[in-house]
């Protein structure tokens, strides 16, 4: 029961752990998130109290508890801003880390670009390019496909959100974007704030991760700063914006969405294709019947939009994926004003985390939640689960905008690739949970390429077959 603090209710804490003097649960958050949420929930059940440092935390683990905060009291809960203004160098304000009035506005704005027929006409461009990058991979290479993953998403969004061309910068930028990644992590597990202008090694090469993809944005928005006609894509929105003065949207402005847009537009998706392909390294039965779904509904030919409802098992692989290695591991919130959950008191300025990490391998929701079973999803368990069970992009009003569209894309790349080449996961090169601002595969996915002959029509096409050997 979840309900609003009452006058005369008695303040009173949620059981969880006591932490250490001064720090709290900070040296337990920072060495293992994952694993100290997953105790918690264990160990004190659907609500957890704890403290980072100075700051009062809770962690829910019951799809009700969850929906209060980001559904049915949104108002009350914001983004968590210890968390965020780690970030502000990279992000700026963009929708992924604005709020109110401010953010409903560019959230607005931006949604048009990610439905309808706008949506699915970003479908032939994603195969093209998962093609071309084919062409260049060969039988028996090993590769890390997360690194592959992450510079065709990267390409993909600049082209479909910007009608712009990245190709050359994929290399320079995906280096950038690890080593923000990276810091932000470690800033993340500090109990205080490091100014960005102190020259410590760390924030140098974070400041230099910025102004590498701040190049490449920067750049994006020139090709385009003299052409205002409408391309019909995101970037044209955002130059052609006015406000209620008549007034464009700011050069810094647009510079932050872009910016949110494109690497929050690759990332997702580039991380659910890892996971997925290195679960169907583990699991060969899978991948096999995955290949099988792909050669009897295409037949030799690229897939397209149309083919989505039919690519079933390729749905339900991602889907699993998804629930297994979440790339939005953990939301975090801040309470605005005091109030009650579960009985609880809740004081104002309280963290309050959810983990989907968590909840996806809670038995009470998932069978056998530790095992990939794509079957699972393929009966009505979506329609089944309570609302907040599974959540792999979030929630409630500040659901992942693009949460179609990385799915429309995981499923398109997935399917063109099984169809072309087996990943074979290498054993030696063990992947383990990175959790930063995203859930990465810490090491890479590294893979051993096997061809696959494309049969079209139940023909085996010898010349694609000869030419990937």
């Amino acid at each position: 029961m979840v309900t609003h603090v009452s006058p005369g209710s008695p303040p009173h804490s949620a059981p969880g752990p006591k932490g250490l003097p001064f720090l709290g649960s900070l040296p337990d958050l920072g060495r293992d998130i994952l694993g100290f949420f997953t105790r918690c929930a264990r160990q004190y059940g659907d609500i957890v109290s704890f403290r980072l440092a100075a700051w009062p935390a809770m962690l829910l683990n019951h799809p009700d508890l969850v929906e209060y905060v980001l559904v049915k009291n949104h108002q009350n809960f914001i983004k968590h801003r210890f968390f965020w203004r780690h970030v502000e160098a990279i992000f700026g304000h963009g929708l992924l880390t604005s709020e109110g009035k401010f953010w409903h506005q560019q959230r607005r704005l931006a949604a048009p670009a990610f439905a309808g027929s706008r949506l699915n006409s970003y479908a032939d461009t994603m195969v093209q390019f998962t093609e071309r990058m084919l062409q260049q991979w060969q039988s028996g290479q090993v590769l890390d496909v997360h690194q592959e993953a992450m510079g065709l998403t990267l390409q993909i969004a600049a082209k479909t959100l910007f009608d712009a061309e990245a190709s050359q910068d994929v290399t320079e930028v995906s280096q950038a974007i690890d080593e923000v990644m990276e810091q932000i992590s470690v800033r993340f597990r500090r109990p205080f704030r490091i100014p960005d202008a102190i020259p410590l090694p760390g924030n140098l090469r974070y400041r230099r991760g910025v102004r590498r993809t701040d190049q490449l944005v920067a750049r994006i928005i020139a090709e385009r700063r003299h052409k205002t006609e409408d391309r019909g894509d995101l970037l044209s929105q955002l130059m052609l914006a006015r406000d209620e003065a008549g007034r464009p949207m700011s050069e810094r402005q647009i510079r932050d969405e872009v910016i949110t847009m494109l690497l929050a537009g690759h990332e997702t998706t580039a991380l659910t294709l890892s996971w997925t392909w290195y679960l169907l390294g583990l699991h060969p039965a899978v991948d096999a019947q995955l290949a099988e779904e792909v050669h009897t509904v295409l037949r030799g030919r690229s897939p397209t939009v149309d083919d989505l409802p039919r690519l079933r098992l390729a749905e339900q692989v991602v889907s699993e994926a998804l629930r297994l290695y979440p790339p939005a591991y953990a939301i975090g919130r801040e309470a605005l004003a005091d109030c009650e959950i579960a009985g609880y008191h809740v004081p104002a300025g309280t963290t309050i985390y959810v983990s989907p990490w968590v909840m996806h391998r809670d038995s009470r929701w998932f069978d056998d939640p530790q095992a990939f079973q794509p079957a699972r999803w393929a009966g009505n368990l979506a329609k089944e689960l309570p609302r907040f069970a599974y959540m792999p992009f979030g929630g409630g009003p500040r659901i992942c905008i693009g949460n179609r569209f990385a799915m429309m894309e995981a499923v398109l790349i997935l399917a063109t690739v099984a169809q072309q080449f087996r990943l074979e996961w290498q054993t030696d090169r063990p992947v383990q949970p990175n959790p930063s601002i995203t859930l990465r595969p810490g090491g890479g996915v590294w893979v051993r390429l096997v061809s696959r002959p494309i049969k079209a029509g139940g023909v085996e096409n010898k010349s694609t077959q000869t030419s990937k050997e």
